[in-house]
């Protein structure tokens, strides 16, 4: 019977997959597009640091099956590509917080030398077109669709994909609009970048709220709410608001824990208590990056 195993890391964080049976093969999926979307500077290693597996995949095991039992998940059967990276993504956001990082579903830019943060939060309506905008008045981009944040408030690692472009089966949304489509709405042509690299402060969190109905309004937010929409853009990678599989009704189980819960919510609100945060609603990107730069003017 064929074992394979191989290990996935992101900085400090590393998850071993050992898939037990099924034909031979030279990685665990062969389309990682949703991965490396999802999370940053994802690596694959053939000889793993850990000796033993934090996923096994039992493949030719007749009904498909997935279960947490001692910090170890267990599948069995035939998964799609799409759902084994939503698994990956999730084991592998959990780990980054067991060694104290924290990823967050937004994108960053650094602008005028300071880090701003755009975070997806509760809703998720214009980050990536705000950094689109922040790159063509001179940003560096840091972070497209996840930012990770170490516990002295540094982003240190960002995903680099603007956004994803083919979605492997079990990864499928049509109603998410094209977003070719929107840079098409909003710029002439789109914005190039350069990227920065190394661990920046947050200086400044901005959650965008884009609609073209939307009078402008900037409004400061309060510790609560500040926490309140982090916890979301954290959250966001546990996967227990996500159907794996349409076809059987399987969903992600739950891989968090009580400690780890509280943990994450002091580091959060650590992170926020003195950063400015603010909600912008506006019915463009060109306009939020006009009222972000009145934020900076009184920094």
């Amino acid at each position: 019977m064929n074992h394979f195993t191989s290990e996935f890391r992101c900085a400090d964080a590393a998850i071993r997959v050992d898939v037990i049976g099924g034909p031979k093969r030279t990685a665990v999926t062969e389309d990682s597009t949703f991965l490396n979307y999802r999370l940053a500077a994802v690596t694959v290693h053939a000889e793993p640091s850990k000796g033993r597996a934090d996923i096994i995949w039992n493949y030719e095991r007749p009904k498909k099956a997935i279960n947490y039992i001692g910090r170890q998940l267990i599948l069995d059967g035939f998964w799609e590509e799409g759902e084994i990276n939503k698994i990956l993504v999730s084991m592998l956001a959990m780990e980054l917080n067991h060694v104290g990082l924290y990823p967050f579903h937004s994108s960053m830019v650094v602008y005028k030398g300071k880090g701003i943060l755009l975070l997806g939060g509760e809703n998720n309506h214009g980050k990536s077109m705000s950094q689109l905008e922040g790159c063509r008045r001179g940003a560096l981009m840091f972070s497209t669709e996840t930012t990770v944040v170490n516990e002295d408030h540094f982003a240190i690692l960002g995903s680099k994909n603007v956004y994803i472009k083919h979605r492997a089966k079990g990864t499928e949304r049509s109603d998410l609009p094209d977003q070719d489509e929107g840079v098409a709405k909003f710029f002439d042509k789109e914005p190039t970048y350069e990227s920065y690299n190394e661990p920046i402060k947050i200086s400044l969190i901005v959650q965008p709220s884009i609609d073209g109905h939307f009078d402008t309004k900037v409004l400061p937010m309060g510790q609560f709410e500040k926490a309140y929409q982090g916890h979301h853009s954290m959250m966001n990678f546990m996967g227990l608001n996500q159907l794996l599989s349409g076809e059987d009704g399987l969903v992600m189980p739950i891989i968090d824990n009580d400690a780890l819960r509280q943990k994450r919510g002091a580091f959060l609100a650590d992170l926020v208590r003195d950063i400015p945060c603010y909600l912008a609603r506006a019915k463009t990107p060109q306009i939020i990056f006009d009222e972000i730069d009145k934020i900076l003017e009184k920094m």
